[in-house]
């Protein structure tokens, strides 16, 4: 076992303790656990408590050993509500059947991160979670120790029952648990060893499975009280243009039609959070009292726009671009690619350089150049977005699905001017998010216009609303070049990267480290679209366009794609270039070597076209190897063989299920989906004309392979998804002898595609 000092973090890890109707209350940071207690009797065919305390953020034993964690971190499918108290029990030493959990709403007194994002749950709460589940274990068995007048040395405990080896007296936790919180807090407890772990490491069942399968309500959509009213709202139709005024007497005149006004979401004297990020702040609500007549509604307005002065920017990139121009400030997909394609030459900035790339590029037998680029994309989450809100005088109620709601709550504070202790956030399970939900401009309009009506309301975007509203994934454009000597050795690489926006540039990961000159550079285009995390930001094209190089370059080389990936990360183990390199060599290997056994990659006998790819993201390496054929000129996804090194792997099935859902979840990007616009307008606001993966086009077989490393566990959520790209690409170039430079990669099979 290993000791830690419990002082280390103690003021976000152990908040109280107390005693609470005869139970042993602990409160720590970073939890999220398993089963409702209002249903868990009739599920569990166990019996509740007579005496316990319940208060957010708290460890909890009844008086008959059932433990209950209440849940501050958001749930959005990563599983965080089984597998984080499947630390605590494991430290705790308790009968995982007996823990139950319950969703704690927002408290910004108790958490530090009450946040869903970053796939860093896990990583975070590791230290904290196991330390209060060890804490906890320590005062129960110092507690029955001084009732047994024994040293704590000769006791044991499993499953929730202490036992002393000198007697053959036992004692389950619920009838210690009044002594043991008269113990002082220790100074230090013990952790167990890796190799001790009865529950970590085991397959669990999702908590929240039954529901969600029986359709029995979680989501924020699933909320209901009676005298609720639903609200809707209609926004500009177009990216560079606001409300101008409307005709809104028929639509009021409509049954069940409570009002129709407008809001400012966020008044230009209003402080924002780097949450409040929103394409259009000036909104029509409509409000009614139900989704249909408030439909109907919105279709009777009459609204005219007109363009903002503030959001028509004149793009510049050292020349005007006369299209740009003739438009108003209104964008067009084609001039997007256009700037891309030409301002990487002219407006860079050099982020990092090793050696002389300039002297490497000069001297050059060959240069090697591709340029790689994707589109805009929506989020589409199966639940739009949506919120219910009630404001009444000093006080707000909000419920609904967010992943920053923190920050939710600060912004509601500012807005409506009520104070943070007046405001209570509560946190649905939500049908997706996908980084669009850490921006909660959904949950400050649900607030303004419960506000204004006085009454409680449910805020319902519909699909189209929620497709055309901004927060989208950039577009990328992307430029690599290589350098090779007469030999066809690598003697220099340089990337030019940026997007609408932002830039998608890593410049300190691979292959920065291994190669001697080495060139990155970015850049941004200014837009009027609003952009925003997107699963694995920025990753999730970057990590495809160098795998797709890196393949293109080993064949110029005459060299095998993972021999060519692996010897360069030889040299930077052992050689490395440069002192900023923020990728492990040896785990990054790692994988590429496990993908490459698992996959049979040396055998040359798969039947089907392979590409392989690997990356480094959100702490963790992911290779994959993906076999496919072609059939009428679309892929057909035989097998993806995925190696996954996160660390430690707390719950390997729920593990399994992450990495599949993100490797389908790439694929379907990668090969289908785009948002484009004309004059500012998005071209697709359904899934009538925007594209996602459908069920019989996704891989037949997903084998996942963790390494087992005992490392402390990393991001897992993101990883999966931005290798996979890569790893298509080069499939498909195996398949049809074309590379692949533009996503859609459907696009380039087959043209202008539909849906």
């Amino acid at each position: 076992m290993s000791k830690v000092k419990t002082g280390i973090g103690r003021r976000s890890f152990i908040k109280s303790v107390s005693l609470a109707g005869g139970g042993l209350i602990i409160g720590f940071s970073w939890l999220g656990c398993a089963r409702n207690t209002e249903e868990a009797e009739k599920e569990l065919g166990m019996q509740m408590p007579d005496e316990w305390f319940e208060l957010n953020g708290y460890l909890k034993i009844g008086d008959n050993g059932i433990v209950t964690i209440y849940s501050p971190n958001p749930e959005i499918g990563q599983n965080v509500k089984t597998s984080m108290p499947m630390i605590v029990a494991e430290e705790l030493d308790v009968d995982w059947n007996n823990v139950l959990v319950e969703q704690a709403p927002l408290n910004t007194a108790i958490f530090t991160r009450q946040l869903a994002g970053g796939s860093q749950s896990i990583r975070q709460g590791w230290e904290s979670l196991r330390m209060a589940g060890a804490t906890a274990r320590q005062m129960l068995l110092t507690a029955a120790a001084s009732q047994w007048e024994v040293p704590v040395s000769e006791l044991s405990v499993e499953k929730g029952v202490i036992s002393h080896s000198g007697s053959d007296r036992t004692i389950g936790y619920g009838e210690i648990a009044k002594a043991a919180v008269k113990v002082e807090v220790p100074e230090e407890v013990e952790l167990k060893n890796n190799g001790d772990f009865k529950i970590i490491g085991t397959s669990r069942k999702n908590v929240d499975a039954k529901k969600i399968v029986t359709g029995q309500p979680l989501y924020g959509l699933d909320i209901h009280r009676d005298d609720m009213l639903i609200a809707m709202i209609v926004q500009p139709p177009s990216f560079g243009m606001e409300f101008k005024n409307m005709d809104a007497e028929k639509a009021k005149e409509m049954p069940g039609i409570k009002d129709v006004f407008t809001i400012d979401t966020y008044p230009e004297d209003m402080e924002k959070e780097w949450s409040d990020t929103g394409a259009f702040s000036k909104l029509v609500v409509v409000v009614g009292d139900s989704t249909w007549q408030v439909m109907q509604a919105k279709k009777a307005l009459k609204v005219e726009w007109d363009l903002n002065p503030e959001m028509v920017k004149q793009i510049e990139i050292l020349e005007k671009s006369p299209g740009l121009m003739d438009s108003g400030g209104l964008e067009n997909s084609d001039i997007h690619n256009s700037l891309m394609a030409q301002v990487g030459s002219k407006k860079s900035e050099m982020i990092r350089k090793d050696g002389n790339p300039e002297a490497a590029f000069k001297n050059a037998a060959r240069v090697i150049e591709r340029s790689y680029s994707c589109p805009f994309l929506a989020h589409n989450c199966m639940e739009p977005m949506n919120f219910f809100a009630n404001v009444t005088g000093d006080k707000a109620e909000l419920v609904g699905p967010i992943q920053t709601p923190e920050f939710a709550e600060k912004s509601i504070n500012k807005r409506l001017g009520i104070d943070l202790e007046n405001i209570d956030i509560q946190m649905t399970r939500m049908g997706g998010g996908f980084g669009r939900r850490l921006y909660g401009h959904f949950v400050i309009e649900a607030a303004v216009i419960s506000q204004k009506m006085g009454a409680p309301i449910k805020l319902v975007y519909t699909r189209e609303d929620d497709m055309t509203n901004g927060v989208y994934r950039p577009a990328y454009h992307v430029t690599y070049r290589a350098a090779l000597d007469g030999n066809n050795n690598l003697t220099g690489f340089h990337v030019n990267a940026g997007g609408m926006s932002e830039s998608p540039l890593f410049a300190n990961r691979f292959p920065a480290g291994a190669i001697d000159n080495y060139l990155a550079e970015s850049w941004a285009v200014e837009s009027n679209i609003s952009i925003g995390a997107f699963r694995a930001p920025r990753s999730n094209f970057i990590a495809g366009a160098e795998q797709s190089f890196l393949d293109e370059l080993a064949e110029e080389m005459g060299k095998d794609p993972i021999e060519f990936r692996l010897d360069m990360l030889k040299r930077a183990k052992n050689d490395p270039v440069g002192e900023n390199n923020d990728y492990d060599p040896a785990r990054f290997a790692g994988v590429l070597e496990l993908v490459r056994d698992k996959s049979g990659w040396n055998n040359g006998n798969s039947s089907q076209s392979r590409g392989v790819s690997a990356y480094y993201c959100h702490n963790s390496y992911v290779a994959q190897v993906l076999d496919l054929t072609l059939k009428n000129n679309e892929p057909v996804i035989g097998k993806v063989i995925c190696a996954v090194d996160c660390g430690i792997v707390v719950n390997p099935d729920a593990a399994k299920n992450m990495v599949e859902g993100g490797t389908i979840d790439g694929i379907g990007h990668g090969l289908y989906s785009q948002l484009s616009f004309k004059d500012g307008t998005p071209q697709q606001s359904n899934f009538d004309t925007y594209r996602l993966i459908r069920h019989r086009e996704a891989p037949k077989q997903i084998d996942v392979h963790f390494i087992d490393n005992g490392i402390d566990p990393t991001g897992l959520g993101e990883p999966p998804y931005p290798p996979v790209i890569g790893a298509l690409a080069n499939a498909l170039y195996k398949a049809t002898g074309k590379r692949m430079y533009k996503q859609p990669f459907i696009s380039e099979l087959q043209g202008d595609f539909k849906t």
